[in-house]
């Protein structure tokens, strides 16, 4: 594969050339996988994601203004595209939530050592199995560095319930990564 620099690619899909469109396409489909696989329920609306952000990148190109990297700009458009595919009316009603009361959030450290034996697409498929809402919530915090304001602001919630969906999902992902380990070391103790 030929190598371009940024600049070149940037003005090649302003100009709407395939062949440098393909190109940011092919080295930028891994990671931006990843980023829409972490909203996605599976992979193949992750690959649907990925290729709706893409059409956006190449249509909102022009708008791209030199100022900050040109992969952040792309990725927020990618977070965006979930975003909105999570707003959109098909997903609304199974993400509005009413909670009266809350459990308060408990502070204090996060024991990861059970996260360093995990291969990525373990970690994928516990992220994938939380609730819609509260998966996007632990996305937009933990990997995109949103903070409660910012998320509630995007999600149409309150910070009291971004602090609960952090929270909540932690809690889950916990004791499944507890229960995982634990199915290794039966594993591995039955094949010895």
């Amino acid at each position: 594969m030929p190598s371009y620099s940024e600049q070149e690619i940037i003005e090649g899909c302003r100009k709407r050339d395939r062949t440098l469109q393909e190109h940011l396409y092919k080295v930028y489909y891994s990671m931006f996988l990843k980023v829409c696989a972490r909203y996605a329920k599976d992979m193949q609306d992750a690959e649907q994601l990925l290729n709706d952000g893409f059409l956006k990148v190449f249509l909102n190109v022009h708008s791209y203004k030199n100022k900050g990297s040109f992969e952040g700009w792309m990725r927020r458009i990618m977070v965006n595209t979930c975003l909105d595919h999570l707003r959109s009316n098909y997903l609304k009603d199974s993400m509005i939530m009413h909670i009266n009361a809350l459990p308060p959030v408990e502070k204090g450290a996060v024991n990861n050592s059970g996260l360093e034996n995990m291969e990525f697409k373990e970690l994928l498929a516990l992220i994938q199995s939380l609730p819609v809402m509260t998966r996007t919530v632990f996305n937009l915090y933990v990997f995109e560095g949103y903070n409660h304001k910012e998320i509630a602001k995007n999600l149409e919630i309150s910070e009291k319930t971004s602090h609960w969906h952090v929270h909540q999902a932690r809690e889950i992902l916990q004791k499944k990564i507890k229960k995982n380990e634990s199915q290794k070391v039966m594993y591995e103790s039955k094949r010895i």
